[in-house]
């Protein structure tokens, strides 16, 4: 379901609102607000901290001028810096979890798996496959299946890795053994993106989120091929200029997918390199709308991701 396919929007004074509200800071917390921090992960003795850079009002301010309802997770993984908002709060994943099916695709498959060719149906071809829908005579190797998943959000590719996992009861199984109690995972492209409000299935938190993205591409469960494999792929994406690539500096490389589902749900998860060799950055956000008929828009991803910036410095 999600294409790159954008939606119109009215125009944002985004450099306004943001120094605005970050200026403002703790002037727009109120009783009730959800709590939001950019403040370390953890005291260690290498870890950099300075005075917290508030970022609510930033984000109280987008979720007014949007319409939505926003979430945000990030940490710089050097210092530890953390930003925060709602956090906690269940979201429609959408076509995010294409990037958690992958990397448990490649921590399960050997290399002659990935090479096998599988074979399929015009009829199992959904609205959305730019790259299945012109193979459908020959059939694709698993490994470019799960390619066309990431860099293109095909939605009938990620439903063939989805079966060669075993279902979604497997992706969720995997992600379970990797330490994530919270992500449901339920059902496949594109009943997955109903996105139905108080709904918890196919759904999961910003941080969570965040932490899953994190062992796949930065830690150590996959092998460092199959991490460069995975990294690449997601650098490699061809939905995401209008999100979080166009929150962070322009030399900044991003390895990101994107999610786009009901209720005007519009994600983006990420991994940046900033430049001068700092650490990685993992970048989670997540938004809806609680309206059937609501649209999205790209523009709140990318003025969500430049208040993260400025946040963490």
């Amino acid at each position: 379901m999600t294409s790159a396919f954008r939606h119109p929007r009215t125009a944002l004074p985004a450099v306004a609102l943001l120094a605005a509200a970050l200026t403002a800071g703790c002037g727009h917390g109120g009783t009730g607000a959800p709590a939001v921090t950019a403040t370390p992960a953890a005291t260690t003795a290498a870890a950099v901290t300075t005075s917290p850079r508030p970022t609510d009002g930033a984000f109280k301010e987008l979720e007014q001028h949007f319409g939505a309802r926003l979430g945000v997770y990030a940490v710089d993984t050097g210092s530890g810096r953390e930003v925060a908002y709602r956090t906690d709060e269940r979201f429609a994943f959408a076509s995010t979890i294409k990037s958690l099916s992958v990397g448990a695709l490649l921590r399960k498959a050997s290399d002659e798996e990935l090479d096998k060719v599988v074979t399929y149906r015009q009829e199992d071809v959904l609205k959305w496959a730019p790259i299945t829908s012109q193979h459908v005579a020959t059939g694709m190797k698993v490994r470019d299946l799960a390619a066309a998943a990431i860099e293109y959000s095909d939605n009938t590719a990620a439903n063939l890795v989805m079966a060669e996992l075993g279902g979604p009861e497997a992706v969720q199984r995997t992600l379970r053994d990797l330490g994530d109690p919270t992500t449901n995972v339920d059902r496949t492209e594109p009943t997955l993106n109903e996105a139905t409000p108080g709904d918890p299935r196919d759904t999961s938190t910003p941080r969570v989120v965040a932490a899953d993205l994190r062992r796949y591409v930065l830690g150590d469960v996959l092998p460092e091929d199959r991490r460069r494999l995975l990294t690449d792929w997601l650098v490699g994406n061809t939905t995401g200029a209008p999100y979080i690539r166009a929150g962070v500096p322009a030399d900044w490389k991003i390895g990101d997918k994107t999610g786009n589902a009901g209720y005007g749900t519009r994600n983006d998860v990420a991994v940046a390199w900033p430049s001068g060799g700092r650490s990685p950055v993992v970048i989670v956000v997540l938004s809806d709308r609680g309206k059937p008929d609501a649209t999205s828009d790209d523009a709140l991803i990318a003025e969500a991701t430049k208040a993260v910036v400025t946040a963490l410095g």
